[in-house]
This record gives C-alpha cells, structure tokens and sequence, in this order.
C-alpha cells in the first residue's frame, strides 16, 4: 500500500480550515489504515513532521435515490493530522484560508 492509497484527500470544509492555522489538517483516509501508517504517508507525501495522528470513522449517512427510494453514502474514516511546531506548513491548505 502506498502513501497515495492511505491518504485518499483533504477534507476542504469550515472547521476543517479553521484548524489549518495551527498546523492541523484534516483528510480521508482509508479505511484500514492505522494511525502510524497515516504518519509516515503524510509526512512522505508533504515534507512535513508529523506530532499527532487522531482518527474518526464515520458513517454513511441516508440519502434518497430517485422516488422515495432509500440509499446510503459509504461509511469513511477521517485523521486529523497536527504537524509539530518547527514543522513547515502544508502549501495545499494555504490559498484556502
């Protein structure tokens, strides 16, 4: 499994990008990836050090399909990555502030 399979995106949401001032990201994340795994992807992928891995599965949550028929989004698993503090910031995050 690559670091590319672990880290699927960033989460680009309000609170999400509240936290990218204190050097914290949020990012979906495959689902059996455990939270070393998470570490070493980000910081291979971004350059960066990585202090803490805290991680959340999510749940799919209800959606209609077409005529009253009931669907559901998949379930996902979300880490919020904290970077230390003499670490760079992540570029990718910082036009979106």
């Amino acid at each position: 499994m690559t670091a590319y399979d672990i880290i699927i995106r960033p989460v680009i949401t309000e609170r999400a990008m509240a936290g990218a001032a204190d050097k914290k990201y949020v990012f979906e994340v495959a689902k059996d990836a455990g939270k070393i795994e998470i570490k070493k992807a980000v910081e291979e992928i971004f350059d960066v050090k990585v202090a803490a891995v805290n991680t959340v599965s999510m749940h799919g949550k209800l959606k209609r399909m077409g005529a009253g028929r009931q669907g559901m989004t998949k379930d996902w698993k979300k880490a919020y990555v904290t970077l230390t503090a003499d670490s760079k910031t992540i570029e990718f995050f910082e036009g979106m502030v």
